[in-house]
């Protein structure tokens, strides 16, 4: 098989694509066969050596995602059978041309969906809707605040919730951005006035859950924006791991920040999330309320210029490597 490799730690000289043994699959796995994955930024963090994959995985290849179709099944698989078309995720190996995975971590990709629409969806899709759902407790009722609203993960958050009946303010730091989100359904708000826009927009108030994607230079401006009860569920930190919290605000509004992380789950967590997305979002994408944005697509020789433009601020939805 076909690889993304890392030879050490660090920036795009430790990126290679080699041949590889195809990886063996254990009892209650399914091999799948990839044309095209996905990028994330957790890719990045694993370069750099400050995210490394959970113990038993393999350690130096990239991807957290998988979609393909199915060409081979492990005992003890009662769902799947070669010829299959597969979404789902793993906790490393997913980019590479054949990727194992258990068959509970995996969702069936609806006819309609592309090959590239496919990729674009398992990690992004999978943790947008858990962090609303499961983490975040959303009611149609009430207001989201979606940080990075033009991204992967943003873009389809602010789809998700706005299917789920809530109100949705998307935050947008361009006017590309800005238009995208409001195409999305969702209501634009300034990178840098937010918390007053939040206030202004709900007449004080604030809101019930905030998606925090970005990362610590948010999170004072998200404790001045939220509601009484209400929770901050952290997802990424690319403008940094550490900020200061008010927590006299945080008691006063009985409020609560939660992080969350799909990779680290065991496989009864993980196929839960999966089974959730499988029930009530993949409709949603069958049907085409919903739909995965691509910001672009590298063939697998040019994988550093794929991590290039992964790393570069300003994306709109995902970055995928063809193989094939």
């Amino acid at each position: 098989m076909n690889a993304v490799v890392f030879s050490g730690a660090g920036t795009n000289e430790v990126v290679h694509a080699e041949e590889r043994a195809d990886p063996r699959i254990a009892s209650g796995e399914v091999l799948v066969e990839v044309v095209i994955a996905g990028l994330n930024p957790a890719d990045l963090q694993q370069r750099e050596g400050r995210y490394p994959p959970p113990a038993g995985v393999v350690p130096d290849i990239a991807g957290l995602e998988v979609a393909g179709v199915v060409s081979a099944v492990g005992d003890r698989v009662t769902r799947w059978a070669a010829g299959d078309r597969v979404f789902g995720l793993v906790a490393g190996g997913g980019l590479a041309s054949r990727v194992a995975v258990h068959e509970r971590c995996l969702a069936e990709v609806p006819g309609i969906l592309t090959e590239e629409e496919a990729a674009a969806v398992p990690e992004a899709f999978i943790t947008a809707h858990d962090a609303l759902t499961t983490q975040g407790d959303l009611t149609a009722d009430e207001t989201v605040l979606v940080h990075g609203a033009s991204g992967a993960v943003g873009s389809a958050a602010v789809q998700i919730a706005r299917e789920m009946g809530a109100r949705v303010l998307g935050v947008a730091r361009s006017s590309r951005a800005t238009e995208l989100v409001r195409s999305f359904g969702a209501e634009p708000l300034d990178a840098e006035t937010f918390d007053a826009m939040v206030l202004e927009r709900t007449s004080g108030r604030g809101a019930d859950l905030v998606l925090e994607l970005v990362g610590g230079h948010n999170m004072p401006r998200d404790m001045a924006a939220i509601a009484v009860r209400g929770r901050i569920i952290v997802i990424g930190v690319g403008s940094g791991a550490t900020s200061e919290i008010d927590l006299v605000r945080l008691m006063v509004r009985r409020a609560t920040v939660r992080g969350t992380v799909l990779r680290a789950r065991g496989l009864d967590e993980k196929a839960s999330a999966v089974s959730r997305f499988e029930d009530e979002v993949v409709p949603m994408l069958a049907d085409r309320r919903i739909r995965p944005m691509i910001d672009s697509v590298f063939p697998v020789a040019d994988v550093r210029a794929a991590f290039d433009r992964l790393a570069e601020s300003g994306r709109s939805g995902k970055v995928l490597l063809r193989f094939v």
